[in-house]
């Protein structure tokens, strides 16, 4: 096994996923664009590939590239849905993060006639009841 495969291997978000203070506390937006997203279909296991489009105004925190290009890439040998790659990814960024607010894009390639577009978005998301 090369290097990068053992990285992303053995990548843990809870260990791995490392994030930066935020030196700034004026309200600016960090796009991030993740274009070579992929993971496989539950069912059939024929790949799925997305871009992943991140936007968040960072709080105290703001997330390492390296890191965050090895979480992805964790997920090319996983078997996941599209909602549920989009969301566990969305829900660790989130609780890194802590984000003043956060925007996450995935758009699937078409597999089949069919193509996905999966949106979640901290300032709509309903609050859970206690």
């Amino acid at each position: 096994m090369r290097y990068g495969e053992a990285e992303i291997a053995n990548f843990d978000p809870e260990r791995d996923l490392e994030v930066w203070p935020n030196n700034h506390d004026k309200r600016y937006k960090i796009t991030i664009t993740l274009p070579e997203f992929s993971c496989l279909c539950p069912r059939s296991g024929y790949p799925d590939y997305a871009t992943f489009t991140l936007e968040y105004i960072p709080d105290r925190y703001v997330v390492e590239l390296k890191a965050l290009k090895l979480y992805i890439n964790s997920f090319r040998n996983r078997y996941i849905s599209h909602e549920d790659s989009v969301n566990e990814v969305f829900d660790t960024l989130y609780a890194k993060l802590q984000p003043r607010w956060m925007r996450l894009v995935a758009d699937f390639n078409p597999r089949g006639n069919v193509h996905t577009t999966i949106e979640i978005d901290s300032a709509t998301m309903e609050k859970e009841s206690p």
